[in-house]
């Protein structure tokens, strides 16, 4: 039954996702290709990257800023005593309206405060309530509480009695599970996904375990095999709650996870489930592999690569690493090495082995919640989850826009990471590796080939830079980073000399730069969830083409230049995504429909998750008060809150939008006054 539904997610992906070469010949990442863990020496490195992942996964998610958390409104009920335990039905709002179900079970006989376990499943047959030898929740769940804990077992979403009001009763649990979020890729722009979905549901398990009187809110723990051990290593890396964590045959630097929940907008770009799993570091944590799956190489790679993150922060003790001979699975011996485990770092600090005791699992009419399919008559529908979730992000978006300067710093505080998180980019980042390769010389310029070298990218960023040779040797001087969608030539002839608006700027003594790459617009499906959650998009490898050449620019010139991006058409739209790398920006928006879902999943303007960091509003907020022309704006193009934004911090003649396409004299013109006012 497992294996079934991970063969069948194996087979979804490769439909959705054939391809293997990017549009620039770069390879193409999938949940089974091959990864490395990252080298690390020193303990803030690893902070450092920690943080940035643990800001991915919240990005990803949806999930940042984080929502309100709404009251959970805990509904306890049909409770059985049995043998050393018992076991109730359990339900929580987890949004407004939104059911998540589950059991909950006790310890009998014993005083508290005992440990809370949060117990996430894997993609079986019968979701929460799965009783075999390959694996069982009721029976962890059961033993967890003859041991002494407090276990709370919950669905992942279209299992069980986790679903909506129009789901239907009579589909398998899986085929149900993977609808949400799927019919609309517009939800994508928001990052609403089906593992968003799930993230937030453990973070509300959580809190819903935690506020139970008799848990001891220092001893919280989870445990999830597969799927649901994706489920606990995306909670232990986000949420400092957890105590000690135990995700069960999934950590693995080739599989990442073949369900639509285990996979969610730019989450494996940059890093892997090895990567994510260390961002616990220095809690305790177990990993348990066995010979018959993606996790075999346990012993030899994944397990001693997390392992030196731990000995780093001078906690070999807390990493443990085991594989057994079977087939992927949570029988009773990983469950063992579990409870083992667990009873060292939440009970009594002894390493013993523990045996699973004997244990009879409750009937599933006595564990199901909704039996009959029927919810809460608040229940809400799907597309209405989703409308709640746009308009509370919206919100939340625009309690942020800055009054003030206070308001301002703040806004930076929190959408800085959202917009280095969604564009995928290495910010701040390491020094970049730029090579000069070539001067030449004119009797107007001298022209440099530069060469820029990124460790997450195979192929060097090229630029080609103009210097004019009346250029002063002292003070700040002015680069044009010209970008267009065909790349330089509207730019230079065929000769390569500058023609045009690039002709116009060096005659004025402006450094003119340009990007001599130009890739083809990606031919494969962005928008398929196997795609984006591996690779950038078109559109986040175009705005980090941009922000690298100006991180190289500030570097080799020691930040003497004061970078001005020039961007026409879709290239005016990654100009304006890059702002806050630069120094001011010139866009020519070419009329284009940004509050339009169609323009913004286009091949050449997707991605995942704009919306959600403000558009394009976003970025411009976040390089206030530099320079910044619009022009060719389309009437829908809406700039009030980056008006006021510039108008807060008394900028406001540093911003200029107007609706008609403006003249290249006219543009030059705002050039020199920007340099009369520096």
């Amino acid at each position: 039954m497992f294996h079934r539904l991970r063969i069948y997610c194996f087979i979804t992906f490769v439909a959705l996702c054939p391809f293997i070469v990017r549009a620039d010949n770069a390879v193409c990442k999938d949940l089974n290709s091959p990864r490395e863990f990252p080298v690390i020496n020193t303990q803030k490195e690893w902070q450092d990257r920690a943080n940035v992942i643990r800001q991915q996964i919240l990005v990803s998610a949806g999930l940042w800023p984080m929502p309100e958390k709404t009251p959970l409104h805990p509904k306890l009920f049909g409770r059985i005593e049995c043998d050393g335990y018992s076991v109730e039905k359990v339900y929580l709002e987890t949004y407004p309206g939104f059911y998540l179900a589950g059991n909950l079970y006790r310890p009998l006989g014993k005083a508290g405060p005992f440990p809370g376990i949060l117990n996430p499943h894997g993609h079986w047959e019968n979701g929460r309530l799965t009783d075999i030898k390959e694996g069982s929740i009721p029976a962890r769940c059961i033993n967890f509480a003859k041991q002494g804990m407090i276990a709370f077992s919950y669905d992942m979403v279209g299992y069980n009695d986790t679903h909506f009001p129009e789901s239907p009763v009579t589909k398998e649990f899986y085929k149900i599970h993977r609808n949400f979020g799927t019919n609309d890729p517009a939800n994508l722009l928001w990052n609403i996904s089906l593992m968003g979905l799930q993230t937030w549901n453990s973070i509300r398990a959580l809190d819903f375990l935690e506020s139970l009187p008799e848990v001891d809110k220092h001893r919280l723990a989870c445990t999830g095999e597969s799927g649901g051990g994706t489920q606990t290593f995306i909670l232990g890396a986000i949420d400092d709650r957890l105590a000690a964590q135990a995700p069960v045959v999934m950590v693995s630097h080739i599989m990442q996870g073949g369900c639509g929940c285990e996979n969610m907008p730019g989450l494996r770009v940059q890093f892997s489930n090895m990567e994510i799993a260390a961002a616990a570091v220095p809690r305790p944590q177990i990993m348990v592999a066995c010979t018959g799956d993606w996790t075999k190489t346990m012993l030899t790679l994944e397990g001693p690569a997390i392992q030196h993150i731990y000995d780093l922060f001078k906690a070999p003790d807390k990493l443990r690493y085991v594989r057994f001979d079977f087939n992927h699975n949570y029988n009773q011996t990983s469950r063992e090495a579990v409870y083992q485990w667990f009873d060292r770092w939440l009970i009594d600090e002894t390493d013993t082995p523990v045996t699973e005791l004997a244990y009879t699992k409750e009937s599933d009419e006595d564990l199901r919640v909704f039996p009959d399919g029927k919810l809460p008559s608040n229940a809400v529908s799907q597309s209405q989850l989703i409308q709640y979730l746009v308009s509370s992000h919206q919100s939340a978006l625009d309690a942020l826009t800055p009054r003030d300067k206070t308001g301002w710093k703040r806004y930076q505080n929190v959408m800085t990471p959202a917009w280095a998180r969604t564009l995928q980019l290495n910010w701040p980042g390491a020094a970049l590796n730029t090579e000069i390769k070539t001067v030449s010389k004119t009797a107007n310029y001298t022209f440099q080939t530069v060469q820029i070298h990124r460790e997450t990218e195979s192929k060097p960023l090229e630029l080609l830079h103009f210097i004019p040779s009346k250029a002063g040797a002292k003070g700040r001087q002015t680069l044009v980073l010209l970008v267009s969608p065909p790349g330089k030539s509207p730019y230079l002839d065929e000769a390569g000399s500058p023609v045009g608006i690039a002709q116009s700027l060096l005659e004025k003594n402006y450094h003119v730069a340009v990007l001599n790459n130009s890739p083809a617009i990606e031919t494969r499906d962005q928008l398929s969830i196997f795609f984006n959650t591996y690779n950038r998009t078109y559109l986040q490898n175009r705005v980090g083409d941009i922000v690298a050449a100006c991180q190289s620019l500030h570097s080799i010139n020691l930040r003497q230049l004061r970078i001005i991006l020039y961007g026409t058409g879709h290239a005016g739209l990654w100009s304006l995504l890059a702002a806050p790398a630069a120094n001011g920006v010139v866009s020519d928006l070419d009329q284009l429909d940004v509050n339009s879902n169609q323009t913004l999943i286009a091949p050449e303007l997707f991605c995942p998750g704009l919306r959600s960091m403000d558009s394009f509003t976003g970025p411009l907020i976040l390089a206030t008060p530099n320079p910044l022309l619009l022009h060719n704006l389309s009437p829908k193009f809406q700039i009030s809150k980056v008006q006021s934004t510039y108008d807060a911090l008394s900028a406001g003649k540093s911003f200029r939008a107007e609706r008609k396409q403006l003249s290249e004299q006219e543009i030059l013109d705002w050039f020199s006054r920007i340099d009369s006012s520096k």
